[in-house]
């Protein structure tokens, strides 16, 4: 319960406790296939952008050059970040629930449009428009993840959530070896029917998450302290018969309710306060965005331009590829909450980049065929998925709730422009001069990227395994502070 002190402006809760001693419930399965959405409709963009890459360069479709495949990722990039950036700070000033149902909506629409793209211009706006939605949703969706699930088990469901990404990018690619075989569907209308498959996906989620609450942590910090209240009532009640036989919180928590902070409060926050986990959350975030999407958006041309894999059938390839990348969290995710954050995270970026070093040295002496190519990936790639969700993880729980989805938006933001939208433009522009041995430069740069940010992360990371997200780091609202 929360209790607020005579003439002070101090209420104690317990509501964090109380949401963390929770048993696993279906309840919680509902907030992880609601909210893990985001992350499927992300994968399933990003393939079937991928998968589309090659067949959009034909004269029947859009006509594009290899840098305009690589140019229309950017644009994709670019508009995750403007809307990380405009939504991260919505969530926390207007909470959680309002703003996913936004972002989706948003992404909705513009997937939707991109079906129906003309030229390059016109695909390069839409594709903008959909990682608008798409980057807002991390902010809003992260938030919600950390606030609502027990701290025993939050390492590993957010990592699988994060991989749920590429759930999404195994029924794009499934998805596309149907729709770009013209023996079924003309190469003409089957790219732009394979972008309905994400709007009729987006669709339906949009009833489940209506029976998502509000964050409490959220309405706790913004003086809605009675609403707080009945939604842990009611979570509990769904959660457990007889929430009286829950074991009592582990604490309490004294705060000075308040209706927004100030940017200026924001800065401080980030820039002095939490300077050492600023850099670590840019390190990991850049190095990532750099790795993933410098290779898997032009996977597709690498399997075409050097191995001479027809269009259609690039699909076939990414199929396998992206289900390693979900089982690769999943069997390593338990070890981030019982081996520890530090290691863990440390491990799998190190893994990814010397993983990566070895194949690309391969593939520049031509020792790899299009198949081995594509073992090579899946095995590096079932570590660097952990890595990569790692970063998420990682932002979204080491800075104070006031500012978690500006904090979420401010360096996925960050990472993705220093990082991610150059990356598929530049690998686009390697892979069109024909050169492997330029190529293999470009993926020792994205293997050196991921060996500093192991370092970094063994030297300034945070064990946060099995914490309360108010033990890692206080509110700035906290009474105490």
């Amino acid at each position: 319960m929360a209790l607020k002190k005579a003439n002070s402006p101090v209420v104690e809760s317990d509501i964090p406790g109380r949401l963390d001693r929770l048993p696993w419930s279906r309840w919680h399965w509902l907030v992880v296939i609601a909210l893990g959405i985001t992350w499927v409709l992300d994968g399933l963009e990003v393939t079937l952008a991928g998968s589309v890459g090659g067949v959009l360069r034909q004269a029947d479709t859009l006509a594009l050059s290899d840098a305009q495949v690589g140019a229309s990722a950017t644009a994709y990039l670019l508009g995750a970040v403007i809307g990380a950036i405009l939504f991260g700070y919505a969530t926390d000033r207007l909470g959680r629930k309002r703003l996913f149902t936004i972002t989706l909506l948003v992404y909705l629409v513009a997937t939707a449009l991109t079906g129906c793209s003309w030229n390059f211009a016109s695909y390069a706006l839409f594709r903008g428009l959909t990682g608008a939605g798409i980057g807002g949703e991390y902010s809003a969706i992260n938030s919600a993840i950390d606030e609502l699930i027990p701290a025993r088990v939050r390492g590993r469901v957010d990592l699988i959530i994060n991989a749920s990404f590429w759930i999404g990018a195994a029924i794009g690619a499934g998805a596309t070896i149907g729709l770009l075989d013209t023996r079924l569907v003309p190469v003409s209308i089957g790219w732009r029917l394979a972008f309905g498959i994400g709007a009729a996906l987006g669709t339906i989620i949009v009833f489940l998450r209506h029976a998502l609450p509000e964050s409490p942590r959220w309405l706790m910090i913004h003086g809605r302290e009675r609403e707080a209240e009945e939604v842990i009532d009611d979570i509990e009640h769904k959660v457990t018969r007889h929430p009286e036989s829950l074991p009592p919180p582990r604490g309490w928590i004294s705060i000075r309710p308040r209706s927004h902070t100030p940017l200026s409060e924001m800065w401080r926050a980030v820039s002095v306060r939490h300077r050492r986990r600023s850099w670590l959350s840019f390190a990991l975030m850049t190095s990532q965005a750099f790795f993933y999407n410098a290779i898997f958006f032009t996977y597709a041309l690498v399997l075409i331009s050097f191995y001479g894999v027809p269009a259609p059938r690039v699909g076939l390839y990414l199929f396998p590829f992206a289900l390693g990348n979900f089982v690769g969290p999943l069997l390593l995710g338990r070890f981030f909450d019982t081996i520890g954050r530090k290691r863990m995270i440390s491990l799998t970026y190190a893994l990814s980049g010397v993983l990566l070093a070895a194949s690309g040295w391969m593939f520049q002496q031509g020792l790899l065929t299009a198949r081995t190519q594509a073992i090579a990936w899946t095995v590096i790639f079932f570590f660097a998925s952990a890595a990569a969700s790692s970063a998420y993880l990682t932002v979204s729980e080491i800075f104070p709730l006031e500012i978690r989805g500006l904090a979420i938006a401010l360096f996925y933001a960050s990472g993705t422009l220093a990082g991610g939208v150059a990356a598929p433009f530049i690998f686009g522009l390697l892979i069109q001069t024909g050169s492997r041995t330029a190529l293999f430069y470009g993926y020792l740069a994205a293997a050196g990227l991921m060996i500093a940010a192991a370092i970094v992360e063994a030297v300034v990371g945070v064990n946060a395994e099995r914490k309360e997200l108010e033990e890692i780091t206080a509110p700035l609202s906290s009474a105490s502070a």
